[in-house]
């Protein structure tokens, strides 16, 4: 059958290049089934759910972005919108979350334990090394470390995960294709090829001061929690812990000296609530049950059966997809000493996208752990 000229993702890539409320969006997509449905519906209907009349007329005269459809063309490029089943669980339960989300790598790390580690832009070299220390911990432990690839703690933390094996997820105030600082395009195109880079923002979208509070609410948002390392009193880094608080996270924030302007922040957040850590552990230990809830998030988004499998031990890994030949194939496939991602889609035959995904289910279980990169059976 052939697509109509109104299918995704066209239609979500007008409806995002429309601009104004991105509520009434959402609530046109939930009523319409879609953004197809949208935009077949007509002016009439976006009226009628609440779409003022300049964004109706916007609507109306707006074609998809030519540079993000071509974006959208290359490989391991995506866009998640609301209606998506696999728009990140954690996000849809914060405050204003985005209409969609463009995805430069693996979008399936936005389903996985995260934890946010943000603060200055220009650190002490104390707190550059305690973002170090903490992206490492949490790394190692089988957290996502988040960030927004700004200078300062925000590099220090995405570089350390990487330098791991790890896994980390940078969110932007630019288009997805525009990292910011320029100095950090080496560092976005890593994150790029191993973890994800993500944006609310079309594809070609360069950086506008007030961008940069707003996707803070989507670096919160798709974290369990909050770390601020180093922040002065008046920064990006506490509006990112705000955020959190009020999408109901953790805020953690690191003591510092009374003399250190930089720890003025992170004192400010311990007066008014926050966590006071002084180790990552205190951080893993705190957020640890909280993964049980995206476990279950990702099981009905795979629809994994609960029957028990041959050969897999009760309650085992296949536990996280028991009853599922492709599950059981990765089991066999897995061994107990460390093997790489690579080597598992090569033994399997299945896809990178699909071993990810069941591996992300696996580890949220228990049953598999990781460790730079690499995966293997709990012992």
């Amino acid at each position: 059958m052939t697509a109509a000229p109104h299918d995704c993702p066209a239609a979500l890539l007008r409806l995002i290049a429309a601009g104004g409320s991105a509520d009434v969006r959402r609530t046109l997509i939930e009523r319409h089934d879609g953004p197809g449905g949208v935009l077949a519906a007509g002016p009439q209907a976006w009226r009628a759910g609440g779409m003022p009349a300049e964004q109706v007329a916007a609507l109306s005269r707006t074609e998809p972005p030519p540079r993000a459809l071509a974006w959208l063309q290359a490989p391991h490029h995506h866009l998640i919108g609301w209606h998506d089943p696999d728009y990140p669980p954690l996000l849809r339960r914060s405050p204003n979350p985005p209409l969609a989300l463009f995805v430069a790598g693996d979008p399936s790390l936005l389903w996985h334990p995260s934890v946010a580690v943000v603060g200055s832009r220009s650190p002490t070299p104390g707190g550059r090394d305690n973002a170090r220390d903490f992206a490492r911990a949490l790394a190692a432990s089988g957290f996502t470390v988040a960030s927004g690839l700004a200078a300062g703690i925000d590099t220090a933390a995405h570089t350390a995960t990487l330098d791991v094996g790890g896994r980390t997820v940078a969110v932007l105030g630019t288009g997805a294709d525009v990292p910011y600082p320029r100095s950090n395009g080496a560092l976005h195109a890593r994150i790029a090829d191993t973890g994800a880079v993500v944006s609310e923002y079309l594809p070609g979208t360069g950086p506008v001061s007030f961008h940069f509070p707003s996707r803070n609410r989507i670096l919160a948002g798709v974290s369990l929690g909050t770390v601020v390392i180093e922040a002065a009193e008046r920064s990006g880094a506490l509006i990112t812990a705000r955020l959190a608080a009020e999408a109901g996270r953790d805020v953690f924030a690191l003591p510092g000296s009374i003399h250190n302007p930089l720890a003025r922040g992170c004192h400010r957040l311990i007066r008014d609530g926050a966590g006071l850590v002084e180790s990552a552990g205190e951080v893993i230990a705190a957020l640890g049950p909280q993964t049980a809830e995206l476990a279950r998030d990702l099981r009905m988004r795979l629809n994994a059966p609960i029957q028990p499998v041959q050969g897999v031990p009760a309650g085992g890994a296949a536990g996280s997809g028991v009853g599922d030949p492709d599950y059981q194939l990765l089991w066999n496939a897995l061994g107990h000493d460390p093997t790489a991602m690579d080597q598992l889609v090569e033994r399997t035959g299945l896809t990178a996208a699909a071993v990810s995904s069941m591996l992300l289910l696996m580890e949220l279980d228990g049953r598999v752990f990781s460790q730079h990169g690499r995966y293997f059976r709990s012992r």
